[in-house]
């Protein structure tokens, strides 16, 4: 069952991180239009694609607690590196809620920020996923 439960939380990850790549790439196309017709479509992908991924952090989560539950109390305080998965985790949580933010800045047309700002926004997540699979597939500490 454990096998069942960590393939589930693999899946929603990488639909979750699928939509968290893509939601800043969106930005950085509505911060560069000047075209009305264009910011108004990029607004309805945004904020369709926002929250159609937002279940899938949660499955993530959900499925993610299930397996430190069966794996046991032991093995959650034992682990350093699981420790520091889970504060990367959060961050990742964390820059989630900002997208909404974000998504409601460029509804009410207040963006004040560059298309340069939204393409580094965009690569932050990468580096966290990289760090997070390393950590859970190596546990290096």
């Amino acid at each position: 069952m454990i096998l069942w439960i960590k393939a589930l939380h693999i899946i929603f990850m990488v639909a979750w991180f699928a939509g968290i790549f893509y939601f800043p790439r969106l930005l950085v196309y509505h911060a560069q239009s000047n075209e009305s017709s264009v910011m108004a479509q990029l607004k309805v992908m945004e904020r369709r694609l926002l929250f159609f991924i937002t279940p899938f952090a949660i499955l993530t989560a959900v499925f993610g607690v299930w397996l430190a539950y069966l794996y046991g109390w032991q093995w959650f305080v034992s682990s350093a590196w699981f420790h520091t998965k889970l504060l990367l985790v959060l961050i990742l949580y964390i820059y989630h809620i900002y997208c909404f933010k974000l998504l409601k800045i460029f509804k009410n047309d207040k963006n004040k920020r560059s298309a340069r700002f939204y393409r580094v926004l965009n690569e932050m997540p990468v580096f966290i996923l990289f760090a997070v699979v390393i950590l859970a597939v190596v546990k290096p500490y």
